[in-house]
């Protein structure tokens, strides 16, 4: 079953990020948390700018992914 996280993003709709078959999530900079899926695709989630060694949106990310994997499989999404 496939799960997704909604994120919210500046002056658009919400996107969906796929929460299956993820291999890495990384605060890849100061503004940018990326996520690799198996076979090399990556998405990037831009975000404001955070402390040199602040991971909180990293985590944040990540607690996410686990919270929607541990849903119902009905539950699809995570806001």
């Amino acid at each position: 079953m496939q799960k997704f996280l909604s994120i919210p993003v500046t002056n658009e709709q919400k996107q969906l990020v796929s929460c299956n078959d993820i291999k890495l999530i990384e605060q890849f900079s100061t503004t940018v948390v990326k996520v690799t899926y198996g076979g090399g695709k990556v998405t990037s989630i831009t975000h404001a700018t955070a402390a040199s060694g602040n991971e909180e949106m990293r985590d944040a990310i990540q607690d996410g992914v686990v919270q929607v994997l541990k849903q119902q499989w009905t539950e699809v999404i995570l806001e």
